[in-house]
């Protein structure tokens, strides 16, 4: 048997916002500039017991509790064994703060100076076990970490726990707090970032991404355990789907053909074909090669006539690696919420060598919510998409 999966709750921690509604505000806003999104003015103690045990969490594991705060208030008592809810929130680097920080210290200082918590803060798990160890969940406790993949991978992964059986609930998500000076001058380095400094997702003249930090969180439930306690069910999770390209440790591979077949397994999971689809939340990061192969594997699955309705949000969230894909599932959902899409900033021209799509782009779109598919696409090859529809 194989259970509903239904969304009962969203948190965010976005450099354009914090909580679902700054977060949609600022996915209507203009972009801010400069090389990077960052959480301004962050304060994790409202988070905390006790400000040594903020001092004591790397600042990617504080967004996750800040997120899954505010998800968990959203969805309301879930009324569950703790046994059956599991925490699943994957990150594509995890504590490298922390990280970079202690290896400073380690070679100004010596060993001795290093942090004793350094490795309960660095590690790409610690976010799902403070939520984890806050609330007392004991089903899996888990951190996908397949690059920008992560989120998304998660949502997915912990979808299939509900639809197995094996939870009634899970939280999940992805964190991502890598604005680094090593971090940011390796992806620069690697030339994957703007030398513009602007997020151009699919336009002409896109040479890279605004890189960022930040967190989404969903709680999702099992359909019947939600509307026996009277929940406000937001969405439902359809089906997900994870391929490799095998192909290329950075560049995707030609013609998408992994991105091509992880849309068309996530739409059989989900039990409905390529024309059921209204909208996508595209990868869409601004870099030359990922634009292409994704668009290209668009026009495969959809066609090139009346295909669903694309934006990136990434025009102004930036791209926040790990944490990306589970923004966007939030951001998808809160469109089927507003039926509204936001647009896709920073696009102007579009890029003859590409096929066209029907991106959104100046100001936001009406639509009459149906069901959606967000895409994640990660350095190793790593394909992720989810569709969401609305709740009925």
């Amino acid at each position: 048997m194989s259970y509903r999966v239904a969304v009962t709750g969203l948190g965010v921690v976005a450099p354009c916002g914090i909580g679902i509604d700054q977060f949609w505000e600022g996915l209507l806003s203009t972009p801010g500039s400069g090389d990077r999104r960052e959480v301004e003015d962050w304060d994790p103690l409202p988070y905390f017991d006790n400000p040594k045990e903020a001092r004591r969490s790397d600042r990617f594991s504080q967004f996750a509790l800040a997120a899954a705060a505010q998800a968990i208030e959203m969805a309301g008592d879930l009324d569950v064994d703790p046994v059956r809810i599991g925490v699943l929130i994957g990150s594509g680097i995890g504590g490298i703060g922390t990280t970079e920080k202690e290896i400073v210290v380690q070679h100004l200082k010596g060993d001795r100076r290093v942090s004793p918590f350094l490795v309960p803060m660095m590690m790409p798990n610690a976010a799902a076990a403070a939520v984890s160890m806050k609330y007392g969940f004991q089903g899996p406790c888990e951190a996908t970490v397949t690059a920008c993949a992560a989120g998304t991978h998660s949502i997915g992964n912990a979808a299939n726990l509900i639809k197995s059986g094996r939870c009634k609930a899970v939280i999940t998500g992805g964190s991502e707090a890598s604005l680094t000076p090593t971090s940011i001058a390796g992806f620069r380095n690697m030339t994957a970032m703007s030398n513009q400094q602007v997020s151009m997702p699919f336009d002409q003249r896109r040479d890279g991404f605004i890189i960022a930090e930040g967190c989404g969180v969903l709680v999702l439930e099992e359909w019947d355990n939600a509307v026996a306690r009277g929940a406000n069910i937001l969405a439902e999770l359809k089906g997900s789907a994870s391929t490799a390209d095998a192909h290329h440790i950075t560049a995707p591979a030609p013609g998408g053909s992994g991105a091509i077949r992880c849309m068309e397994l996530a739409l059989e999971d989900s039990g409905l074909n390529a024309a059921d689809i209204r909208h996508i939340n595209a990868h869409g990061t601004s870099t030359p090669l990922n634009d292409a192969a994704e668009t290209h594997a668009m026009n495969k699955v959809f066609g090139s006539d009346g295909g669903p309705i694309v934006t990136s949000t990434k025009g102004v969230t930036g791209h926040a690696l790990g944490a990306a894909g589970a923004l966007e599932a939030v951001a998808v959902v809160l469109a089927m919420q507003h039926k509204l899409i936001p647009p896709t900033a920073g696009f102007e021209q579009s890029d003859p060598e590409l096929p066209e799509i029907d991106l959104v782009h100046g100001e936001a779109r009406a639509w009459e919510p149906g069901p959606a598919m967000s895409n994640s696409f990660g350095f190793g090859g790593h394909n992720g998409s989810i569709v969401i529809a609305p709740a009925s």
